[in-house]
């Protein structure tokens, strides 16, 4: 199991869409919506989740990653509306389950996809 994080800027309804052996849970659900980038990481690791799955393609930049054993998962798109990402679902579960291990920051970019 692969206990992920949706950020905010990604569409709530996607979290529940994702199948084993990922379990996708939204800040919005949590409460954390309102938190920071740091306060959230800091959250996520109290919880237990081990990835961040978002769409802030700056995220990786702004926060010093290397200090926390977190991983980031980036989508690139040109938006993130939930119909515009659903097609993908299964590419972006697919990305993320054969990531290798010793990825921190996984890019799905799905701009070049049809």
């Amino acid at each position: 199991m692969k206990k992920i994080l949706l950020d905010e800027n990604l569409p709530r309804p996607l979290a529940k869409l994702f199948t084993d052996p990922l379990v996708v849970v939204s800040v919005h659900d949590i409460g954390w919506a309102e938190k920071k980038n740091g306060d959230l990481i800091r959250s996520m690791l109290e919880e237990g989740f081990e990835y961040l799955l978002t769409a802030d393609k700056n995220l990786q930049n702004q926060q010093n990653l290397d200090k926390y054993p977190v991983r980031l998962i980036v989508l690139r798109v040109f938006n993130n509306r939930f119909k515009t990402l659903l097609p993908y679902l299964e590419i972006i579960q697919d990305a993320i389950v054969n990531a290798s291990d010793s990825e921190q920051i996984i890019v799905i970019d799905l701009r070049e996809m049809k």
